[in-house]
């Protein structure tokens, strides 16, 4: 096999639009591992069937990779919202049982329009409340209970065919900043990541992960001055060797700050993740030919000149190629095995995974305080940015209101909110704040607390709930999640719909 084609065979590329270019079906024809998709590669059911149709045709066992966390982080439902609810409020409600479901339901949906790898779940035990990245994508702040529901995640998404991808090793729970856009510093010893962050990832070995991704993270007992990513003690000593994990390492995006800044570039970056241990390199989300055959170029110069040895680099390409056997096995030869009849609130029919997510959803909400009635009351959504896993999706209590009321639903912005213009649109009536991560938001906490003081407040906490409780308000609700799921949950809990 020629160093072009096993440097291709490493990596997962990605497009724009909604159909393969040219480019992208020649290269994986000429060996690239696959792709991964995006919301802006995502129109509807048939559309994206059509689409990993085309990429398979290319060649039958390339990886077509895809986010789809469910809940917060999704790219099937990124017009409308994911209809399952996310990792946080599965791991309120406790059941193991259901998360596994959940994620068999995921894998269904993903393997019925031509997905074979999903780049979840997220296992990060998330210790920092305010964790700018991770928050309601974890299960949980413990290990032991994020382990259990981690192990049934896998399970559930690798029983309808889908090749799992636990993250974000060693763990990205425990960081009060954002990969995306710098390197996250971790000070924790070997002996807190054993005891904190590896149990979940220990768990989904265990449960027959096909892959782990690598976090973009520095954690100096254990990777030095260098993220996990280009780490051979945290991937080969630590992952390989210690916790005894034989399948695929997967790279989060090298596009990513926390990656390329200390690479000096998405290029380089991919010469140090496999000299590390890394198997399989996601580009990231703007990918183009060029940057492709960059990389390419660089990592077939890096065996010449020794940065990077032939065995390492075969051997990367050959895990690689051993999950897309098993990714192309499991969705031929009809591996998938029934999901425990009652593990889920109904029986699953074709078009009921709304109705699922939703109830599964209402067994997360908490209620603190005693809830006026509400059926009158003005719902205002306190608008926040998405963070770069999300991307801009849909979410809230915001889209299922249904009041009969003069005004009956409003989405402003805390900073610039007004307590007496808002007093003064609900006349009277009950008012609804809903928002994630409130006491973040600039001016939220104030302009809630003004609020309540004239007139009921019902506040709906939709991101990683905190201790924060404003003073004045009729009642809290936390849902541990703002999809569609845990959004129309919500709603039906505070009688704001029909």
């Amino acid at each position: 096999m020629s160093l072009r084609r096993l440097a291709l065979g490493t990596l997962l590329a990605a497009f724009p639009g909604r159909t393969a270019p040219d480019w992208a079906l020649d290269l994986v024809t000429e060996g690239l591992a696959g792709h991964v998709l995006f919301g802006f590669n995502v129109e509807n059911t048939e559309q994206l069937a059509a689409l990993t149709a085309s990429l398979r045709a290319a060649r039958p066992d390339v990886l077509i990779g895809i986010d789809e966390e469910g809940g917060d982080v999704t790219r099937l439902g990124h017009i409308d919202g994911s209809p399952y609810p996310g990792n946080a409020a599965l791991g309120a409600i406790g059941d193991p049982a259901l998360t596994g479901a959940i994620y068999r339901m995921i894998g269904e949906d993903l393997a019925a329009v031509g997905v074979n790898l999903n780049l979840a779940p997220s296992v990060d035990v998330n210790t920092v409340a305010d964790n700018p990245i991770i928050g309601t994508r974890s299960f949980g702040a413990d290990p032991a209970a994020v382990a259990a529901h981690s192990a049934a995640a896998v399970e559930g998404l690798q029983a309808a065919g889908v090749a799992a991808c636990a993250k974000h090793f060693p763990g990205h729970g425990a960081t009060g900043t954002d990969s995306h856009t710098e390197l996250p510093t971790v000070e924790a010893s070997l002996d807190l990541l054993r005891d904190r962050d590896l149990p979940p990832f220990v768990a989904a070995i265990a449960a027959g992960t096909r892959s782990i991704m690598t976090a973009h993270i520095r954690v100096p007992d254990l990777t030095g001055d260098m993220p996990a990513t280009f780490s051979r003690s945290a991937l080969v000593t630590l992952l390989r060797a210690e916790l005894g994990f034989s399948g695929a390492i997967i790279t989060d995006a090298l596009e990513m700050q926390g990656a390329a800044r200390v690479a000096g570039g998405t290029a380089q970056g991919a010469v140090y993740a496999l000299a590390a241990g890394a198997d399989l390199l996601c580009i990231g989300a703007e990918v183009t030919h060029d940057l492709v055959e960059e990389i390419v170029t660089d990592i077939v110069a890096a065996v010449g000149d020794g940065r990077l040895s032939l065995a390492r680099l075969t051997d990367a390409a050959a895990r690689t190629a051993h999950l897309a056997a098993w990714a192309t096995a499991a969705r031929g030869d009809g591996t998938a095995t029934a999901a425990p009849a009652d593990a889920l609130p109904a029986q699953r029919v074709a078009d009921d995974a709304v109705l699922v997510g939703t109830a599964a959803a209402r067994r997360a909400i908490t209620i603190e305080g005693t809830l006026p009635p509400l059926a009158e009351a003005l719902v205002v959504q306190l608008e926040s940015a998405s963070t770069i896993a999300e991307g801009p999706v849909p979410w809230g209590v915001y889209p299922h209101v249904t009041g009969s009321g003069p005004v009956s639903r409003m989405r402003v912005s805390a900073a610039q909110a007004s307590a007496p213009e808002l007093l003064a649109t609900a006349a009277g009536r009950p008012i609804v704040v809903a928002g994630r991560n409130l006491h973040r938001r600039p001016g939220a906490t104030q302009l809630i607390e003004a609020l309540a003081a004239s007139t009921p407040v019902v506040v709906v906490e939709m991101g990683w709930p905190s201790s924060w409780r404003p003073a004045g308000v009729a009642a809290f609700v936390t849902t541990y999640g703002a999809s569609r799921a845990n959004g129309r949950a919500a709603a039906e809990a505070l009688g704001l719909v029909a």
